[in-house]
């Protein structure tokens, strides 16, 4: 097998020495760490992406984990993580890890495969917070609210017809895989479609959590108001459950909003309700499974955060393509659904992270 670099063709068995050494060379040079002697990470927080330098400007998703840790006055440490979409900032004493995956499930599933697979570190206790912004379905929720979630389904593995080409009495020309109309029963095969998280530690977090304040702005009131018709999307944002739907496709509008709802209830028998729409989850949740196989992971330790910044659906008096447009020029809850993944996620890793003797043979 060859690599190219530089122009030229370099032999892929004199890279493996040389990514060798940069692993070695990651730890801090003052630290005993070795790869024999592993960190074992108590918590892992996997956000997805960060939109400039990871501190001093506008915050994504990253950037206050990095700058206020667990605690929220201590700065990460930065350490290496060269096959990986970006660095692990790790808190040494309590045994955190948190990192960005990138934007995309295949990205995202990369990512943490080979941050899971790294001997740097030991994650077969870690409990894990995969955290993001979301757009949220103004039938459940507001911009701004923070979301446990206990399903995620994966809305890419399917078969499509253009709608202008379907059935006139089909809903949809999404249809389930090896299936030939739309939610046809019985439902198939789930496995990397759906996957269901622990509920008891889902509920755990949303009871230590749910009282937590989060951030209101009168632009996101300005945003909330318009949705005259949705009661909940006009509500102030709060901490609560409520069900996730990962797809690579940004789509937006009320018919999509319909299709997402009437999906999750597919797939996992009505026992779902779709509350948050996302990219990453799936992936994550996919390189999380295969690590739990391989005993480098434990699938049940997996909870899942995700924060309003948008609508997946317009409001009265819009069309889905004008609020889309407007959405391009940022998110109306973007500073908030930062802001809260850190607020309610950094209680959940510091209750962990400084208690580990409670939590260490998982309760859950």
């Amino acid at each position: 097998m060859n690599c190219r670099e530089d122009g030229k063709i370099m032999k892929f068995k004199h890279i493996l020495p040389l990514l060798a050494g940069a692993t070695a060379l990651a730890l801090h040079p003052s630290e005993a760490q070795t790869i024999e002697s592993p960190l074992e990470v108590r918590v892992v927080v996997l956000v997805n992406f960060e939109v400039g330098a990871i501190e001093g400007d506008a915050p994504g998703e990253f950037q206050h984990w990095y700058t206020r840790g667990v605690s929220g006055d201590e700065k990460l440490e930065l350490v290496p993580l060269p096959q990986s979409s970006f660095d692990a900032a790790i808190d040494r004493d309590r045994g955190v890890l948190v990192t960005y995956t990138g934007l995309t499930a295949d990205r995202a599933a990369a990512s943490v495969m080979a941050m899971g697979m790294d001997p740097r570190f030991d994650f077969s206790k870690a409990y894990w917070i995969i955290g993001g912004i979301a757009g949220i379905d103004p039938e459940d929720g507001a911009v701004g609210d923070a979301v446990w979630g206990e399903w995620v389904v994966n809305a890419d593995w399917a078969h499509e017809i253009d709608p202008r080409e379907m059935p006139e009495d089909w809903p949809t020309g999404y249809l389930p895989f090896k299936r030939s109309e739309p939610y046809a029963q019985p439902v198939g095969n789930d496995y990397g479609k759906v996957y269901h998280l622990n509920p008891t530690l889902r509920d755990w977090a949303y009871e230590l959590t749910k009282d937590v304040e989060l951030l209101d702005t009168p632009a996101m009131a300005d945003l909330r108001n318009a949705y005259t018709e949705h009661p909940a999307a006009r509500a102030k944002p709060v901490v609560k459950k409520g069900d996730n739907i990962s797809a690579s496709t940004f789509w937006h509008g009320k018919i999509l909003n319909e299709w997402a709802n009437q999906w999750v209830r597919y797939w996992t028998g009505d026992e779902a309700e779709f509350v948050t729409s996302a990219v990453e989850d799936s992936g994550i949740l996919e390189a999380v499974r295969f690590l739990t196989a391989g005993g480098k992971a434990d699938f049940d330790r997996v909870m899942l955060l995700r924060t309003g910044s948008n609508y997946t659906m317009q409001p009265p008096g819009l069309t889905a393509a004008e609020n889309l447009d407007r959405e391009m020029n940022g998110f109306g809850a973007m500073e908030s659904s930062v802001e809260g993944l850190w607020r309610v996620g950094h209680v959940v890793a510091r209750e962990i992270s400084e208690n580990w003797g409670k939590y260490e043979d998982s309760p859950f």
